[in-house]
């Protein structure tokens, strides 16, 4: 069954070369020009992947606000924002609604068409790492896949979505050594360096001494990337 692509951008010709790119690769489309159809058709089906403007007809971030309402309707949606606006903080912005990339127009549809297989291909990953038990118990540690919550000697800890990820990705295979290239495809986005990577490491490291100042499972490898200390 063919995978279905909602489209959400306010150029009708821009709108309509994204549709032809895609429906050649034999996607099915959905397409709207404005945030109020787009919601409205949201909440009836969910797509398997939404490109999104952010600034749609008069609604300056209306790209936003669609992307908040996907990520409530499904955590695990593939999101892209594909936008003219390139200031680093649109792209911060975007990326901490936890959408999977961000491309700034004008982009090659050949490029498009593929970082779209990409993401697909990452998302089946994560639905055959969904068929695990979605709740982990290692030793203080508490882990609930369908929650998307991580507990600690008892607390919860507030994570963001990545450093969820991150921390069951690491949880998972105590002891094995996650490399910096499969962290990065851990996060859901593109274009992701290490120096980003040992960033969610420190802020994830953090959260957890705030909980217990003697928390030290999570391993630096250096030059390698990160493991958590097997028993």
């Amino acid at each position: 069954m063919s995978r279905t692509i909602a489209i959400v951008e306010d150029d009708a010709d821009q709108r309509e070369n994204y549709a032809d790119a895609l429906k050649s690769q034999g996607y099915t489309i959905q397409l709207y020009g404005n945030r109020p159809d787009a919601m409205a058709g949201f909440r009836r089906s969910l797509p398997d992947l939404a490109i999104l403007d952010i600034m749609l007809e008069d609604d300056i971030d209306g790209g936003f606000d669609l992307c908040r309402e996907l990520r409530r309707q499904s955590p695990k949606l593939p999101i892209i924002f594909l936008t003219a606006r390139d200031s680093d903080i649109d792209r911060v912005s975007g990326l901490r609604l936890d959408a999977w990339d961000y491309i700034t127009k004008p982009v090659n549809l050949q490029f498009l068409a593929v970082r779209v297989s990409s993401l697909f291909r990452i998302a089946s990953a994560i639905q055959t790492d969904s068929e695990q038990p979605s709740a982990l118990v290692l030793g203080d540690l508490e882990l609930d896949q369908s929650s998307m919550s991580v507990t600690w000697k008892g607390q919860i800890l507030n994570l963001t979505l990545t450093e969820f990820w991150l921390i069951e990705a690491l949880a998972r295979h105590p002891g094995h050594v996650k490399t910096y290239e499969a962290l990065m495809q851990t996060t859901r986005q593109s274009y992701v360096e290490k120096n980003t990577i040992n960033g969610y490491v420190r802020r994830v490291r953090k959260k957890f001494k705030e909980v217990d100042p003697q928390f030290n499972l999570i391993q630096t490898v250096f030059g390698v990337g990160y493991r958590w200390q097997a028993d």
